[in-house]
């Protein structure tokens, strides 16, 4: 390979690798219904493929992508798959696709407005457009993307801590509730909170933070002279879907001076949906919001968003002025997002929900969305109606709850839990889809979250028909 510098390719072997890496991708979409949508492997058999000593020669450019396209792709799960139903999907699109290397081929730098005036406009303008979404005042209100929902938690409680604490958070409390995600609980800790500063409230019957619970928990922490100061609600939780009563904890909120975060990396993209903004009903009052753009805004991974109501809160919780960023402060419209956010260096992350939405509109997202929820219903209703399944959470913001328990045998609950887990353990093993278990009111459930517009009946039928048959052989 002939090089005027290092790491140069000539211009016809750019086109043509550039060729072959997207014919792949053109190929994997095509074909990917074909393919299995999970991989499993141990350490042992991924070290014997790939462990090797760091290469102090050049290789052929080619053989490189051969290798990856044939030992590494095939080797990871395709969470974009219609039978991926765990954890959740990632349904991704192919315009997005094509951002995200824009983006990384241009090496766009996304941090500051000197940095790229046009990645910073995007952003704003996409984030406006998520703000109007949410009903969250735009001129006052701002955000930033983030690496993920995780990410933007973590955001949203520095934000507060730093806005109705100050330096010292010593007997301030959280208010979390049992089924809120883990992503919280990592934030408060990584944040320097001790276990006493946070309470699990628990939830009802429906999975919901219980409201009754939640005030006799601020209460008895006044009276014992600490600080309520933020309480995390759910719109849409990993296990069930359920989202907490946003309109109640707004009012305790409001009433108690508290910070009022809404984490809805899972559930906040159902604001698109006519069917199911209903369950949102209060969101638009929270302070903060989590929404996941790479979950149920079907773009790729990775790419989290955090709204909130003041964009001055963000700037007066993450603005340094380090000697060499004193030439690009720029003026106060011109936004420098590394001010509203942990990263100073960050990647365009902006251009891949900004180029899908003016590529397919809103208005395909919606019907989107709306499909998923009526798939998910439409399940329910197909299960409720078999002498084999039991519902144990109905679908709710395209997730459910269900399990083998057929009308006809006496199983304990012991047994049930143990077929369920084969069940899960014996499809996922087949590679034929990715259906595993979570646990509700001590029973182990399958778990279907159906985000995915390119999930079927069918599919969700045939994979229903595999569990009969494990379970018959069990």
């Amino acid at each position: 390979m002939k090089k005027n510098h290092p790491f140069q390719l000539n211009k016809e072997q750019m086109r043509s690798y550039g060729y072959q890496v997207i014919d792949a991708i053109v190929d994997h979409y095509q074909n990917e219904k074909n393919k299995k949508p999970v991989s499993l492997a141990t350490r042992r058999e991924m070290d014997n493929l790939f462990l090797e000593e760091v290469p102090k020669k050049e290789h052929d450019f080619e053989d490189v992508l051969s290798s990856v396209l044939n030992d590494v792709m095939p080797k990871s799960n395709i969470p974009s798959h219609p039978k991926f139903y765990s954890f959740v999907p990632g349904p991704s699109n192919y315009v997005s696709v094509l951002a995200d290397t824009l983006a990384t081929g241009f090496n766009v730098f996304a941090g500051g407005w000197m940095g790229s005036p046009a990645a910073a406009e995007i952003e704003i303008i996409t984030i406006n457009w998520l703000l109007k979404i949410f009903k969250f005042p735009v001129k006052k209100g701002g955000g930033i993307f983030t690496s993920g929902g995780s990410m933007a938690n973590l955001t949203a409680l520095v934000t507060a801590r730093r806005q109705l604490c100050g330096d010292d958070f010593s007997d301030a409390v959280i208010y979390i509730s049992d089924q809120a995600h883990s992503s919280n609980i990592k934030a408060i800790r990584i944040l320097g909170f001790k276990k006493e500063q946070v309470r699990v409230i628990p939830t009802d019957i429906e999975f919901k933070m219980a409201i009754n619970k939640l005030k006799n928990a601020i209460a008895k922490d006044k009276l014992n002279g600490l600080r309520p100061f933020c309480i995390i609600a759910s719109a849409g939780t990993t296990n069930t879907g359920t989202v907490d009563p946003l309109n109640e904890v707004a009012l305790i909120c409001k009433k108690e001076k508290i910070w009022f975060h809404v984490d809805g990396a899972y559930g906040g993209a159902v604001m698109l949906s006519s069917r199911g903004k209903k369950y949102l009903k209060g969101i638009e009052k929270a302070d903060s919001i989590t929404i996941d753009p790479h979950k149920w805004l079907y773009q790729p991974y990775e790419m989290g968003c955090l709204l909130v109501r003041d964009f001055r809160w963000l700037n007066k919780t993450f603005s340094e002025k380090p000697e060499y960023l004193k030439d690009i402060e720029g003026n106060t419209s011109e936004i420098n997002f590394y001010d509203h956010g942990i990263q100073l260096t960050r990647r365009f992350r902006a251009l891949k929900l900004y180029m899908s939405l003016k590529t397919f509109g809103l208005k395909t997202f919606e019907e989107a969305i709306d499909y998923n929820i009526r798939l998910a219903e439409e399940t329910e209703e197909f299960l409720r109606n078999s002498s084999h399944w039991e519902i144990v959470s109905p679908a709710t913001l395209a997730v459910i709850n269900f399990r083998y328990n057929p009308v006809d045998k006496n199983y304990t609950e012991k047994e049930l839990n143990l077929l369920n887990q084969k069940i899960s353990e014996k499809i996922t093993a087949s590679g034929e889809a990715a259906l595993v278990t979570t646990i509700l009111n001590k029973m182990t459930v399958l778990r279907m979250c159906l985000i995915n517009p390119k999930t079927t009946h069918e599919d969700i039928r045939e994979t229903l028909r595999q569990g009969l048959e494990i379970a018959k052989d069990i």
